[in-house]
């Protein structure tokens, strides 16, 4: 992981591994024990320690110890700037695609008109 001051290359680092993304995606469902968010990956006990390290550096997670277990929390808020980032980008998607429509609407609408004068003419030339 990339040490950065940067918390978007941070925050997009982390979530650059499915293990990771898998691991945000259990806790949007509400807190977990590590051991329970370990469960579905086989993998070793520090490899995961070490995803859940990335996410916690990266503020998109926090640990605390109760008791006996070591419990994880989502900081979903941390995930706004990449959210506004990314809204940026959605944006100029969305406009090129309003763009796109209204072509395709102009295109079939000219198509539309020109075989009804096609048809028009062809009958007639039949008369």
């Amino acid at each position: 992981m990339p040490s950065s001051a940067d918390p978007l290359t941070t925050i997009f680092a982390a979530l650059a591994d499915p293990t990771r993304r898998a691991i945000l995606a259990r806790l949007a469902e509400g807190e977990a024990p590590v051991s329970e968010l370990a469960r579905p990956f086989e993998m070793s006990a520090p490899a995961i320690s070490k995803h859940l390290r990335v996410l916690a550096e990266a503020g998109l997670i926090e640990r605390e110890v109760s008791a006996r277990w070591r419990i994880c929390h989502l900081r979903a808020d941390a995930l706004r700037d990449a959210h506004d980032w990314l809204g940026t980008y959605r944006r100029h998607w969305e406009g090129n695609l309003d763009r796109l429509v209204e072509f395709v609407e102009r295109t079939h609408a000219a198509d539309v008109t020109e075989g009804a004068r096609s048809e028009s003419k062809s009958r007639g030339k039949k008369s």
